[in-house]
């Protein structure tokens, strides 16, 4: 069997699975989950679960609206049934439990790769009207979310040993060379034609921000879930996970980041006629 034909099976499994509630809210039962992810005893899988409910709450997700203790029926061996505990499973809670999976095994890997889709198709489902927004509002958006995402980033790299400002300087150098083809932030900085007081996300337009988010969720989650220790592996990882990126855009057709136009207005500009707006728009 191919590796397309095992993913596509993998992928119709993972949907085969979904149960959707009265309420049209989706799910999926982690008892189900553990033995299509492989595990032959369920107490192997609860460990998983833990990491992924710490990775949760690190991300600012309330466990709960994820993860929900609940009985389930099971038949034994004398064709009764018994009520034993399970877990209610969000579609973000499924994405962290195979984020903290083996990627050797096959299963985890096309796992991770269904859950990261679905996840993101949800979450662009889950706004509508952002394909209707302006270049500016999409930037506005984007770099918003960017902003909270680099805090979170920020506390994986102190949590791998990454101290003092300098580190995540560095840290942060290490990001942006892998995926801006060895570029660093000052070269980036001035390839833009920004002043030193100047900040670059500030500068970058709607598809370049969202280049730069991916790497700095993806970076965040390689360092919880591989428990990465040393400023020297969470600097490797970084420049991995930004040359990684680098590669799915080049293996899409896309433009590299450090050859997409510069914007003319910065994000504070829009922040500041968004703001003048809004007051204009009071009775």
């Amino acid at each position: 069997m191919t590796d397309t034909s095992v993913s596509t099976q993998h992928h119709a499994t993972f949907e085969g699975l979904r149960q959707v509630d009265e309420d049209g809210n989706e799910y999926w039962m982690a008892r189900q989950l553990a033995g299509v992810l492989d595990y032959s005893q369920y107490r192997h899988f609860l460990p998983v679960i833990e990491r992924a409910k710490e990775a949760c709450l690190l991300s600012g997700q309330p466990v709960d609206d994820h993860m929900e203790d609940v009985l389930t029926m099971v038949t034994i061996g004398s064709g009764a049934k018994r009520s034993v505990d399970d877990i209610r499973l969000s579609r973000y809670a499924c994405y962290l439990i195979v984020q903290n999976g083996d990627p050797s095994k096959p299963v985890i890997a096309n796992g991770q790769t269904y859950f990261a889709i679905q996840t993101r198709r949800q979450e662009l489902a889950d706004d509508a009207n952002f394909s209707r927004l302006s270049e500016d509002e999409k930037r506005l958006a984007i770099r918003n979310e960017l902003a909270a995402h680099n805090k979170y980033l920020a506390a994986a790299a102190k949590g791998a040993g990454v101290d003092t400002p300098m580190d995540y300087a560095i840290f942060q150098d290490h990001g942006y060379r892998g995926l801006y083809g060895g570029l660093s932030a000052k070269d980036i900085h001035a390839r833009k034609g920004l002043k030193k007081s100047q900040k670059i996300l500030d500068h970058m337009g709607s598809t370049e921000l969202a280049a730069n988010l991916f790497r700095a969720t993806q970076a965040e989650e390689k360092l919880r879930r591989d428990k990465v220790k040393g400023a020297q592996q969470a600097n490797r990882v970084h420049h991995d996970v930004g040359r990684a990126v680098r590669k799915t855009i080049d293996d899409l057709g896309g433009t590299m980041p450090e050859d997409l136009p510069t914007p003319d207005e910065s994000i504070q500009q829009l922040e500041s006629a968004q703001k003048k707006r809004l007051k204009g728009k009071k009775p």
